[in-house]
């Protein structure tokens, strides 16, 4: 994690099945201030489960994993943990798997390939959205 002791930080929940990927995802996420990685999965139900264990804020998925795709878990994210922030991070990136996804419950849909930077911007931009927020309310 890097962020500072009076700062929760962001929890981030990785979803991929190829390993040297989760861990590039791993390496660069958590090195983003305020972000913690909390956790990881390569399929659906192993990572609903250990989304809801570890109160993550944020999941990052790939739309292909093993035994399945990243629907099943956007579809469970969306029935039962809608408070959680989906990702969705693939080389399967054409405009009808961007549609699917987003209407499946994703709030972004990232290329791997060509956006995986706006995909590290964009966590940046919730993980200090969230820091003003608590210092806000702790202002108050």
């Amino acid at each position: 994690m890097n962020s500072s002791p009076n700062q929760q930080a962001l929890r981030v929940f990785l979803v991929e099945d190829a390993i040297p990927i989760r861990q590039r995802m791993a390496a660069r996420f958590g090195a983003i201030n305020g972000v913690e990685i909390v956790g990881e999965a390569e399929e659906s139900g192993a990572a609903l489960t250990g989304i809801g264990t570890t109160g993550a804020d944020v999941v990052v998925v790939d739309l292909r994993l093993t035994g399945g795709t990243a629907m099943e878990l956007l579809h469970g994210l969306a029935q039962g943990m809608s408070s959680v922030i989906a990702i969705v991070l693939t080389n399967h990136s054409s405009a009808w798997f961007r549609q699917a996804c987003l209407a499946a419950g994703a709030q972004y849909f990232f290329d791997k390939t060509s956006e995986f930077d706006l995909a590290c911007n964009t966590i940046t931009r919730i993980a200090h959205e969230r820091c003003a927020r608590g210092l806000n309310y702790s202002i108050t």
